[in-house]
């Protein structure tokens, strides 16, 4: 599920011969393997024939609008497939064009010719045509293969009921329970087929329909460059708003104060604790700032001890394991400590999870963190939501975001933190 700002993986869910059955992943992406290759087909019929018509009238100017049409046709079928595979797959890709411009034919052809996103489109539509026939074939022939083995005992008893028979039965019970264990064994083999088939097809559209790796990267550290400078405002505000009219009511206390320690003592009194309270109260509102802006715990402890407290806060049980040899760089402990906490605040707010727990290891590319929830999934990455703000704050040490949230859950979240860029 890639956006801008989220690096997608196609979620393999379990690998044991029940789970990978059950899944309902599976059986999303099996109908939609089945009509790949009709889809394929429909797109290189249509264009096949649009792209040599608009190129070869653009020479005129009736070509010029025909030709951001068949341009406009295409992306918006890109489109579709974004959202198919997100319903089909589990793989959120959002559109990734450059902005449209206000207006002028000029610059809407440019918007539409000059970026790369528009000729990956193209490649995908055409790519589908010999990815889904053979999608298409396999799917048909494994599904129909273990249709007709499952259904031998009702064939059997049937046609032995009526008392004709068929080529397309076995002439006795063992042989057709025989048959029907093989097409057991038949939809198990179709199950790890579809997911692999899901996978390469998944893997194939994210490079595809997902823009270069180089725009994703431009666009993910562009949009962390806004959330940083969003959150430095929301500081300025936090300061202004809280604890600088708290200082500055101090100030006015304590003046008053001293105007009136000759001529009442007492007033003067109150007024100092009043002053006091308000101290307290500001240096309340500092901590608490500091604390959203990196917490203390993290730089005296480190990752383990400030999970230890994020998870003892948690309304449930969260169980967490955090395997570091040394202590990553500052940037990567701070990301990893707001990945954990943003995700079980949502988790809190939206999953209705009994459990959850959270794993922290070291591998070769950097810090991995996994955040999981036996909620009730469903969990997406929205413009402007918790998640895609994480996912900005990963993309500006190069790190991506994956999350796997299919309906039902579980949900895992997924930060993979370089320590070097």
């Amino acid at each position: 599920m890639r956006s801008v700002a989220l690096k997608d993986r196609v979620p393999l869910g379990p690998y044991g011969p029940i789970g990978v059955v059950v899944d309902p992943m599976t059986w999303r992406a099996a109908p939609y393997l089945l009509v790949t290759g009709a889809f394929g087909l429909g797109w290189f019929v249509v264009l096949g024939f649009a792209v040599p018509v608009s190129l070869t009238l653009a020479v005129v100017w009736v070509g010029v609008p025909l030709t951001m049409a068949t341009v406009l046709m295409w992306r918006g079928g890109a489109m579709v497939e974004r959202r198919l595979m997100a319903a089909a797959l589990g793989i959120r890709i959002d559109d990734p064009y450059l902005p449209r411009p206000d207006r002028g034919l000029g610059a809407h052809l440019r918007w539409l010719l000059a970026d790369s996103a528009t000729w990956q489109d193209l490649g995908y539509l055409l790519m589908l045509l010999p990815l889904g026939l053979v999608e298409s074939a396999v799917s048909l022939v494994v599904w129909l293969t273990a249709a007709l083995l499952l259904i031998q005992p009702l064939l059997y008893g049937l046609y032995a009921f009526m008392g004709v028979y068929s080529d397309l039965t076995i002439d006795d019970w063992r042989g057709a329970c025989v048959a029907a264990l093989f097409g057991v064994v038949a939809v198990v083999l179709g199950a790890y087929l579809v997911r692999g088939m899901a996978w390469l097809h998944g893997m194939l559209a994210t490079v595809l329909l997902g823009g270069s790796q180089e725009e994703r990267l431009r666009a993910s550290r562009a949009r962390g460059i806004d959330a940083a400078e969003a959150e430095r405002r929301r500081i300025e505000r936090d300061l202004h708003d809280g604890a600088q009219q708290r200082l500055l009511s101090v100030a006015v206390d304590l003046g008053r104060a001293q105007s009136k320690f000759d001529t009442d003592p007492e007033e003067a009194r109150d007024l100092i604790a009043q002053a006091h309270a308000g101290t307290k109260a500001a240096i309340a509102e500092l901590r608490n700032l500091a604390r959203g802006i990196h917490p203390a715990i993290l730089s005296d402890r480190g990752l383990d001890a400030a999970l230890s407290g994020l998870a003892a806060r948690a309304p449930i049980r969260v169980d967490v394991s955090v395997e570091l040899d040394d202590r990553p760089p500052a940037a990567v402990e701070s990301i990893a400590y707001f990945t954990v906490a943003e995700t079980l605040t949502n988790m809190a707010k939206h999953s209705g999870a009994t459990e959850a727990s959270v794993t922290v290891l070291r591998d070769h590319r950097g810090v991995v963190v996994d955040v999981w929830d036996n909620g009730i999934g469903g969990a997406l990455v929205c413009p402007g939501g918790g998640l895609s703000g994480l996912a900005d704050r990963a993309a500006t040490i190069d790190g991506v975001l994956v999350l796997h949230s299919p309906i039902g859950g579980p949900t895992l979240v997924r930060a993979e933190l370089p320590c070097e860029w």
